[in-house]
């Protein structure tokens, strides 16, 4: 007889209200036949699909967390972004809310300086219709990746930010965020739990960071991710060990695109990870 931790989960999943291309109806309903127990909607700056993805779940037994990955820095350098995963949040919370719109509004700004700097550089972008609907959603580069691909200029995501979008490349402008103490604090605030998203490609091994954020209220880390090498993942491991940090994971999938199938489930997340998490957000409400 098999136990829920014969079952996996996906705790990082975006939707088409941030930069994602599935519903979260079309989420939950992909997740229900990939045969897993829990997931979470974790959009950038963006908690709007929650509402519809715990409804759509309903019909099918899936269990959904609510959560969001929100933008952040250590230090003021555009190249040491950070984003802080928050699970259990209360995404209905006034205060979240306000940041959230901070947010929103500042992606959409970014995103008319983007189109002008594209512009200047001999990219004028015929289709211009993912900036008009972005008051329904959180506008990112990959929006602007894809219209890049769409319309020729490039052939790849990949080359669309080394020839465009990355740091230092022509159409580079930094996004709004906040400290990534701040961004633990606020889902702290919130009744979530904040976990370090993707450490792979942010001062991974800077144990001393990684103390001063365990010290803001740092709850977690994101070990299993659909980019992180066998290596990294073993020194996550470790560093969540000393710490004495929830270990997390997800696919940080962004739907299907082309060619290319949406990869919800493919990160194998034991179950017992989203009892650790319920476990912490009884936790944070003692201590915050």
């Amino acid at each position: 007889m098999s136990s829920k931790n014969d079952f996996y989960v996906d705790l990082h999943i975006h939707t088409n209200y941030s930069d994602g291309t599935f519903s979260p109806s079309e989420v939950v309903e992909y997740a229900s036949k990939m045969k897993l127990t829990a997931i979470s909607i974790t959009d950038h700056d963006s908690v709007d699909g929650i509402e519809e993805a715990l409804d759509a779940a309903s019909k099918y037994g899936l269990e959904v967390i609510p959560g969001i990955e929100l933008s952040s820095e250590i230090g003021d350098c555009a190249k040491n972004e950070m984003h802080i995963l928050g699970y259990h949040i209360d995404y209905k919370s006034i205060e979240l809310k306000e940041v959230i719109d901070v947010f929103k509004k500042a992606r959409f700004k970014r995103a008319k300086e983007i189109l002008e700097k594209l512009k200047k550089n001999g990219v004028d972008i015929k289709d211009k219709s993912f900036i008009d609907e972005s008051v329904h959603k959180a506008i990112g580069r990959l929006h602007f990746a894809k219209s890049l691909i769409e319309e020729g200029y490039v052939n790849s995501i990949s080359e669309a930010f080394q020839r465009y979008l990355a740091v230092g490349k022509p159409a580079y402008v930094p996004k709004c965020a906040i400290s990534a103490a701040d961004a633990i604090k606020l889902i702290r605030k919130s009744g979530g739990v904040p976990v370090m998203a993707h450490p792979y490609y942010t001062h991974y091994n800077d144990k001393a960071m990684l103390g001063s954020l365990v010290k803001a209220g740092l709850m977690g880390i994101e070990a299993w991710h659909i980019k992180h090498p066998d290596s990294a993942v073993k020194k996550f491991l470790s560093l969540a060990d000393e710490f004495d940090l929830i270990v997390t994971g997800g696919s940080d999938c962004h739907g299907p695109y082309k060619d290319e199938p949406p990869i919800i489930g493919s990160v194998r997340v034991p179950y017992y990870v989203v009892e650790k998490l319920e476990a912490a957000k009884q936790l944070g409400r003692v201590n915050t």
